[in-house]
């Protein structure tokens, strides 16, 4: 199978690359470096099965040609991390709507299968928890950058399952929950890959709000694992997939874990919201999916849990810095 990546070089997006030339499969890479970096696809440029581009999928002569060349395409391209969203809403929304829009414009002139990246963010405020695939969305008001990137990503769910419905295009939607592991950096919000970092440096540990606030992480390998399964199940064609841990836990216990697992006495101080991300600021308070559906299908099941995944972290920053 030739696997289209966009967003390749990205977190997730580097971690599927080298997880499908392992299996011996043919991996193409666009990503316009702009939350991904060419280091996280240093490795494989020497693969013969392997190639990439550092161009946008706004590039659509370019797009055009690598999704016609491809079997599947995995469509991991957009804006993510709440920093990024909220200093960048026009980028946010024109990245991940126009650019869904191109992908999904070409793969259906050769009904080429998309497994389309989603997110957690679009089941938004919402109290009802655990999140499941049909649940509503309670997102918050258009005058709120925050919701920009959850309301956009929603909408490219909209486009296509309207493919799927409309044009026979074979799609895949996973709803990613938050995911953690080497190459993670916290520039753009991601609280794990910052609490570690804080905590090596000598701290302090910054904990946004009241750091009461839950999340459930999952280890990239076992997203990685998730969306090649689905990707090759005839089943999950045109359904949606939460994919994620069940495992919850407080900001607040994460900087402890983070701190007590560096070794050091390094101070846990809390910022205002507002501080960080300006006023209106507007957080979830639980985030926890139902992950009975993707078990159903391909027998899905976290294999880590959150002190195993700090630890291989933890590990692995400490020999980044060693290695310098």
């Amino acid at each position: 199978m030739h696997n289209l990546i966009t967003g390749g070089a990205g977190f997730i997006g580097s971690h599927f690359a080298e997880k499908l030339l392992k299996e011996g499969e043919t991996v193409t890479v666009i990503d316009d470096l702009s939350t991904g970096k060419v280091a996280n696809i240093e490795k494989m440029k020497g693969e013969k099965k392997f190639r990439y581009f550092i161009d946008t999928i706004m590039n659509e002569p370019l797009l055009a040609e690598l999704i016609d060349s491809a079997d599947v395409v995995f469509h991991l391209a957009a804006a993510v991390g709440v920093k990024l969203i909220v200093e960048n809403p026009v980028r946010t929304i024109e990245t991940n709507i126009y650019g869904t829009q191109l992908v999904l414009k070409h793969a259906v002139k050769k009904r080429k299968k998309v497994i389309f990246a989603s997110t957690s963010e679009v089941y938004g405020k919402s109290g009802k928890v655990p999140f499941r695939e049909e649940s509503d969305m309670v997102l918050g008001p258009t005058i709120s950058p925050r919701w920009s990137y959850a309301t956009s990503k929603a909408v490219d769910e909209f486009l296509a399952l309207s493919y799927y419905r409309e044009k026979k295009l074979p799609v895949v939607i996973a709803r990613i929950f938050n995911t953690v592991g080497p190459r993670q950096v916290g520039d753009y919000g991601m609280v794990v890959p910052r609490f570690i970092q804080q905590a090596l440096s000598g701290g302090p540990i910054t904990v946004y709000g009241s750091g009461r606030q839950t999340r459930c992480f999952t280890y990239v390998d076992d997203v990685v694992n998730a969306l090649i399964k689905l990707s090759r199940k005839k089943e999950a064609v045109g359904a949606i997939f939460n994919i994620g841990s069940d495992e919850e836990i407080s900001i607040e216990e994460l900087a402890r874990k983070v701190r007590d697992k560096v070794g050091g006495r390094v101070r846990i101080v809390h910022i205002p919201y507002e501080k960080v991300y300006g006023k209106g600021f507007d957080d979830m308070e639980r985030r926890v999916p139902d992950i009975s559906k993707v078990r159903r299908l391909i027998g899905y099941r976290p294999t880590l849990s959150i002190d195993q995944i700090l630890n291989k972290i933890i590990e692995d920053a400490r020999s980044q810095e060693h290695s310098r």
